[in-house]
């Protein structure tokens, strides 16, 4: 009897201590694609633990230790949702944060949406997010497709081209990308010709068939959405078949070293992007964060260790503003709110939740064997719709 009793006591201490070690946490889940895009969420994962180390340094979140509970969604909708209800029911999270892929952030945002739970989405660019899907409960950091297709159809619009191709990834992303960026450089140049629509699927490029589709059209451009592993080999196949010699080319993300980098010697010349110029940015802001992150990790920092590291800035800042971790209070604080970040500051608007930080426009070339980007101009979010 003594020993049961002994064993109930000591179970009550450790449910108790359990108990009050969670009362000095603040708990925040994220939830992300590690094992389907590992060349960005890598990078993004380091960003974020960077920031959480910054961030309990400085006292934490509403004087308490600040802590993320990640999950891998294995870029399934479905697991990222089985993920977000495991965070809020299980871990009791104070909010949702993360997602890379598009129709992942979508399904995440609705379950946001349902269960009365603030979503920080940190990378899906579709317009659905902050538009035609978007609610109260769910927030965007990256700029949206919408926001980078007006800064590259600004540039597009210059060129002589007037007919056009595309190619890119079949899925929400995708999809939406060709759509706006269709839609904006034709208001602004009438002239233009939509002669090809080529959509692989994701992951799953037929380059050498893509390839000489575009070609047979003729395009006089190509606008491409693809990334990853697609993009190196559509890269490959368009060098060898000469798709893209005398052509320009405009490319949705193509910029960012996660994308950039692998195509190493093999970058084509100046194709029109937006990306991540760390390399030459020089500013105190961003100076700082370079600092940090090669301190941290020996190593140098993707457009991923950004987007990680502003979206736990930015859930941190929404907490200690609002004072509390109720939801409608984190909404309310989070309708405005301004946050530094190593680009920058960048506003959440109210009206449509959605944040201004930027991209850099510039052109890819070849210095020293690696694919850059040259000749950048940072486009504030806010000027982009």
């Amino acid at each position: 009897m003594k020993k049961v009793l002994g064993a109930a006591l000591a179970a009550t201490l450790l449910a108790t201590g359990v108990a009050r070690a969670q009362q000095g946490e603040v708990k925040v889940g994220e939830i992300n694609s590690y094992s389907g895009l590992p060349a960005f969420t890598e990078p993004y994962r380091k960003g974020w633990q960077l920031a959480v180390e910054e961030i309990n340094a400085s006292g934490g979140v509403l004087g308490k230790k600040f802590v993320v509970v990640s999950k891998d969604d294995g870029g399934k909708p479905a697991d990222a949702v089985t993920a977000a209800n495991e965070l809020v029911s299980s871990e009791g999270v104070a909010m949702l944060t993360g997602t890379f892929f598009s129709n992942i952030g979508l399904a995440v945002a609705d379950y946001a949406k349902q269960k009365k739970v603030l979503f920080l989405a940190a990378e899906p660019l579709t317009d659905a997010m902050t538009w035609a899907q978007g609610n109260k409960y769910t927030f965007r950091l990256r700029p949206s497709n919408y926001m980078q297709a007006a800064m590259l159809a600004e540039e597009a619009a210059k060129l002589p081209a007037k007919k056009w191709a595309t190619i890119a990834p079949n899925y929400e992303y995708g999809q939406s990308a060709v759509t706006v960026f269709k839609q904006l450089l034709s208001a602004k140049r009438p002239d233009i010709e939509w002669v090809s629509e080529q959509w692989p699927p994701q992951g799953k490029i037929d380059a050498g068939a893509v390839v000489q589709a575009v070609a047979a059209a003729k395009p006089d451009a190509i606008f491409n959405v693809t990334f990853g592993p697609d993009l190196v080999k559509l890269v490959r196949e368009g060098n060898t078949r000469g798709l893209f010699k005398d052509r320009p080319v405009v490319s949705l993300l193509t910029g960012e070293p996660e994308y950039l980098d692998p195509l190493k010697d093999e970058t084509p010349e100046g194709w029109i992007v937006t990306g991540y110029p760390w390399y030459s940015l020089k500013t105190p802001e961003h100076d700082a964060f370079l600092k940090a992150y090669q301190a941290k990790f020996n190593d140098y920092p993707r457009l991923g260790s950004i987007v990680g590291y502003a979206t736990m800035k930015a859930a941190a800042a929404i907490i200690n503003k609002a004072g509390s971790t109720d939801t409608d209070k984190m909404i309310a604080a989070a309708e405005g709110i301004s946050v530094a970040t190593p680009l920058g500051p960048i506003t959440f608007r109210a009206i449509d939740h959605q944040s201004t930080l930027g991209a850099f426009v510039g052109k890819t070339s070849v210095k020293d064997g690696k694919g850059v980007m040259v000749d950048t101009v940072y486009r504030d979010a806010a000027d982009a719709g």
